[in-house]
């Protein structure tokens, strides 16, 4: 393609046939040509492009190669001979004739292995007609992977876009029909198969909106994942779903402060304990990107451990990964872990959470929640960890239950040891996490699987909610933003009702609630609120440099007396005294004294 460019580009400007003198000057100038603009397109990465996804960074790379090698032809030719019987116009010619000759085969390749019926010889199916909500990048990105796979069995019909001056055009060669508003006629007039909500981006209130829109087809519906849940944020075929109750419930992507939580993490033992539960786990995955010197997982259930420590295996195989069982309540082998691998970094999230079951175990409730956080804190202390960051719940503010109660009694230990020691004790503090385990999310699924009834406990009663993953990258930015002695409590947005939580899974499997599969109230179970807090009344709530983080002005705390109360409190359970372990606990968490 140099020889014929710089071969246009001279007879452009000389009739043919060449002079004697021009073609002697051509045949020897030719060589150099083709060397030093060959060179250069190597060099400039042009032949490492695949033509098949030839793109506008191919484009790129040959204007840029063809523009620097048109110059150092011409530096190397006055050298040679001073440009003699070479017009300049030819020079002016050969870049854009280059340009073309390299640029339009690729192009024609790609628009021919895009537009062949080889899916048609080899698939005699017809494809699904596909009807996309949403036109901007992910939309794009996702008609583009249909187009370019057609065996795929997907074929674009058209896009639907709230964005009024997008209607009329087309995206990779696709109309956009309309507003999403349109959806139902749409949908019966193009005959489409399936629905594709391709708006990972969408807010809470735009992906309600469109579910309503999308529940009043009888057609099948597909969605992208969150954007913070999409490797590279680049979507395709493979990222397709069904539609989810956490996408209705997610909020739009998280913008975090990742300086600040890689300055804190890269290069450092981090430890985490309870990493085998669900959001142990998805914290050891998002401490794992972050290249940590190693990670330490403490698990005391076998086979939650065997199964994260495979996972983290598989999925980052460079990581220094140690796993070891061992129970937060047993301070020889807390000591010993701490000993042997010695963290900068501690994430306490090993704690039991059943609300109703640990309501008539008040003693196991206690031992693991409140003196297993001292025995591990008191540990990381002696050793001088840099930082201990304990994963607390919105039922420890104004607690009406036992694991509220140890759980706010496991915030005042750590608040306490911050004022005595060299490690920065710093909580942080949310609702329920969808998926969760131990969650709404999964029961109601069984329910509805095995045709209902759903059970929820009063009409009224609503709760947080916060998808695992995000709750996890607020944990490392609260964790990393902490100084010592801080309750840090996460911004869940606005509360949801279980019965609508309910509903829309309802809806959300092809049924509809009250018909098809009813919702039956069984009462509030002992300890159970109608509606969760985030922050105590005598807690001033601050705002910090993250706006989903906020800081709850915590109450102050005797470690002396507190100490005394904690091996009164060993006693207890040491003799199974139940009454007397309560008693304690209302000592140390008076607001759960007033309201139980």
């Amino acid at each position: 393609m140099v020889a014929i460019a710089w071969t246009l580009a001279i007879i452009l400007r000389y009739d043919l046939p060449l002079e004697p003198n021009v073609a002697t000057v051509f045949w020897q100038v030719l060589p150099i040509a083709v060397g030093v603009q060959s060179f250069v397109l190597w060099y400039g990465g042009l032949y490492k492009g695949v033509w098949r996804f030839a793109s506008l960074p191919d484009l790129v790379t040959i204007l840029r190669t063809s523009i620097i090698g048109t110059f150092i032809i011409v530096l190397v030719l006055v050298l040679f001979n001073r440009l003699e019987f070479i017009p300049r116009s030819s020079l002016l010619f050969y870049p854009f004739l280059l340009i073309a000759a390299l640029g339009m085969p690729r192009l024609l390749y790609r628009l021919w292995h895009e537009h062949s019926l080889e899916f048609i010889l080899t698939d005699n199916t017809q494809p699904q007609r596909v009807l996309i909500l949403g036109s901007g990048s992910s939309g794009d990105m996702l008609v583009r992977d249909m187009l370019r796979n057609r065996g795929s069995g997907y074929m674009p019909v058209g896009f639907l876009d709230d964005r009024k001056r997008l209607h009329g055009g087309k995206v990779q060669g696709v109309p956009v029909l309309g507003s999403i508003d349109k959806l139902s006629e749409i949908t019966e007039s193009l005959d489409v198969d399936i629905i594709v909500i391709a708006m990972p981006s969408a807010t809470e209130e735009q992906m309600r909106r469109i579910i309503e829109l999308c529940e009043r087809c009888s057609t099948p519906v597909r969605t992208l994942p969150k954007l913070d849940r999409v490797i590279n944020q680049q979507v395709n075929l493979n990222d397709l779903h069904a539609v989810a109750i956490d996408d209705l419930l997610g909020r739009a992507k998280i913008q975090l402060d990742w300086q600040i939580i890689v300055a804190g993490l890269h290069a450092k033992t981090v430890m985490v304990s309870g990493g085998g539960g669900s959001i142990g786990s998805e914290l050891c995955r998002q401490i794992a990107k972050l290249t940590p010197n190693s990670l330490v997982i403490v698990e005391r259930g076998e086979f939650n451990l065997y199964k994260v420590e495979m996972q983290l295996r598989q999925e980052f195989p460079n990581l220094i990964l140690h796993a070891c069982l061992g129970d937060i309540t047993d301070p020889v082998a807390m000591r010993h872990i701490l000993q042997n691998y010695q963290p900068d970094v501690v994430f306490h999230a090993a704690a039991y959470k059943h609300v109703p079951m640990l309501q008539s175990q008040a003693r196991e409730a206690v031992r693991n929640n409140i003196l297993g956080t001292r025995t591990l804190a008191k540990a990381v202390a002696e050793q001088g960890c840099q930082a201990f960051v304990m994963i607390s719940t919105d039922k420890a503010v104004n607690p009406t239950n036992i694991m509220g109660a140890t759980k706010r009694a496991a915030e005042i230990i750590c608040q306490a040891m911050n004022d005595r020691a060299k490690t920065h004790f710093i909580t942080v503090r949310f609702g329920n996490v969808l998926g969760s385990a131990g969650s709404v999310v999964p029961l109601f699924n069984k329910q509805i699987a095995a045709g209902g009834p759903v059970t929820v406990t009063h009409p009224d009663i609503s709760r947080y909610f916060m998808t695992i993953p995000e709750a996890c990258q607020l944990i490392l930015q609260a964790g990393s933003m902490g100084q010592g002695g801080e309750i840090f409590v996460l911004d869940m947005g606005k509360p949801v009702k279980i019965k609508y939580l309910a509903e829309q899974m309802i809806r959300l499997s092809g049924k509809y609630p009250g018909k098809d599969i009813q919702i039956t109230y069984t009462g509030l179970r002992p300890g159970e609120k109608l509606y969760e807090e985030l922050f105590h009344a005598d807690e001033k709530l601050g705002k910090t440099t993250h706006a989903k983080v906020l800081l709850a002005d915590h109450r102050s705390n005797s470690l002396q007396q507190l100490t005394a109360t904690l091996e009164e409190l060993t006693g207890a359970c040491d003799r199974y005294a139940e009454e007397d372990i309560v008693k304690i606990v209302q000592h140390m968490v008076p607001e759960w004294k007033a309201s139980s």
